[in-house]
């Protein structure tokens, strides 16, 4: 049975690959979940008389992006406490207040209010990890939302799960309700190398070989965190992970902001694929993850919000560009990091870093369709000589126009098809009555 077509015919298309292409008048056909073409649209219009079109005028049409790291449920945190050092944010805030509220329900309304957000903003792929996963999976799902749930891993007790043998446990009996969703992929999420044990990052690395399945695990993320680590173990955590058996290219490596050369060789050589979040970096002053270095070496680096309680939003777009500027300034070179390379990142290297490039990642017939319209028709945009670095160096979030996700239309000239946000809405605002009364006796 032949499947439905449609056509989209924006001005722009950038299909990321071939590398730097731009092309216009041109149109991309979706054949039930997946696209079909890319062709100029006098003939996809010739080719599929009978198809529904949609025209998007001073549109640029891309993958739909790919955040890589983050955790949905804290989009109920957002706000909750600016402006405090990493640690105190972590142990005298979010820590304490997650302690007395986290349960399935908070997990599963954070993350449709986060899901909700990435949709209006473009993102169609995200990695996730927090507790209650099961919630989590459902909410995506609930959303129609691609994603990468963490199987979350740590020695202390919490709402979820007790010690690590408690959550490699709960998480291996949660891949395998899983397994056969469609846009859920999981992973192993051991939390930081200063939360888990040798003999939990051991038996994370047992599975991780027997199963196939990625290690996605905070590292390298502050000073203190690399000062602590020698105080505790003699050596640096990544030479502590490479000792354990965990530096693979089975290892997505989440913020990297200290890094020494010969660290970067070691990432490279062991095929390590690393995640930038450079908003959450900046606002906690971890660091700056050295990408220049990084992508010079041969590793792959993908770019991730982090999570709204310490960005405070999910906006790739902007995410982007802060990573650009961050690499510009911090090499002295105003060439690093070009608006194409930043696309590149925020599309096919996060479906590299999620290995899902065969899938997702570039606008390629064959692969799904997810898709991202950006609206440049404003006056800001004006005059029009370049849209790619329009999209990175002048648009946000809320010029994402029309969104779909697995060939379903999610958005729709910034209107979502299946409206449901009042509800999402709704629920965030009686979980911060209850966030208010705890932070109100702190």
């Amino acid at each position: 049975m032949s499947r439905t077509t449609h056509i989209i015919s924006p001005t722009w298309i950038a299909p990321v690959l071939p590398r730097d292409t731009l092309l216009t008048g041109h149109s991309l056909v979706i054949s039930g979940d997946r696209i079909e073409v890319l062709l100029p649209r006098d003939e996809a219009v010739t080719q599929f008389p009978d198809s529904s079109e949609t025209r998007l005028d001073q549109h640029l049409l891309t993958p739909g992006f790919v955040n890589c790291h983050g955790h949905a449920a804290m989009t109920l945190l957002r706000g909750v406490a600016d402006d405090r050092e990493m640690m105190d944010w972590l142990t005298n805030w979010i820590w304490p207040i997650e302690g007395q509220l986290v349960n399935e329900q908070f997990v599963y309304d954070g993350t449709r209010l986060a899901a909700l957000e990435m949709i209006m903003g473009g993102t169609t792929c995200a990695a996730d990890t927090y507790f209650f996963p099961e919630a989590a999976a459902r909410a995506f799902s609930d959303m129609h939302f691609r994603a990468q749930v963490g199987m979350p891993v740590l020695q202390f007790d919490n709402a979820w799960a007790h010690g690590e043998e408690d959550h490699i446990h709960k998480g291996l009996a949660f891949r395998d309700r899983i397994r056969n969703q469609p846009l859920l992929t999981t992973a192993f999420a051991p939390h930081a190398p200063y939360s888990v044990t040798d003999s939990g990052f051991e038996r994370v690395r047992l599975y991780s070989e027997q199963l196939d399945t990625p290690i996605h695990l905070h590292l390298h993320e502050t000073a203190t965190e690399v000062s602590d680590s020698i105080r505790d173990h003699g050596l640096r955590p990544i030479a502590r992970m490479q000792k354990l058996g965990i530096l693979s290219a089975s290892l997505q490596a989440v913020h990297m902001t200290q890094l020494r050369e010969d660290e970067i060789v070691q990432l490279a050589s062991n095929g390590v694929q690393v995640v930038h979040c450079p908003e959450s970096n900046m606002k906690l002053a971890s660091g700056t993850c050295p990408i220049a270095q990084l992508l010079e070496a041969g590793v792959n680096v993908a770019i991730g919000t982090d999570g709204a309680a310490s960005n405070n939003d999910l906006d790739m777009i902007q995410e982007a560009r802060s990573a650009s500027m961050l690499s510009k300034i911090e090499s002295g070179d105003a060439t690093r990091l070009s608006a194409n390379q930043c696309l590149e990142m925020m599309t096919l290297g996060g479906a590299k870093f999620l290995g899902l490039s065969d899938e997702i990642g570039s606008l390629e017939p064959g692969k799904q369709a997810d898709l991202c319209a950006v609206d440049l028709s404003g006056p800001t945009f004006q005059p029009m000589f370049n849209p790619v670095s329009q999209l990175i160096y002048t648009a946000t979030a809320r010029d994402v126009s029309t969104v779909w996700i697995a060939g379903r239309q999610l958005l729709s000239r910034g209107q979502l098809v299946e409206p449901d946000s009042q509800s999402i809405v709704k629920a965030a605002t009686n979980w911060k009555k209850q966030i208010e009364g705890i932070v109100s006796h702190e």
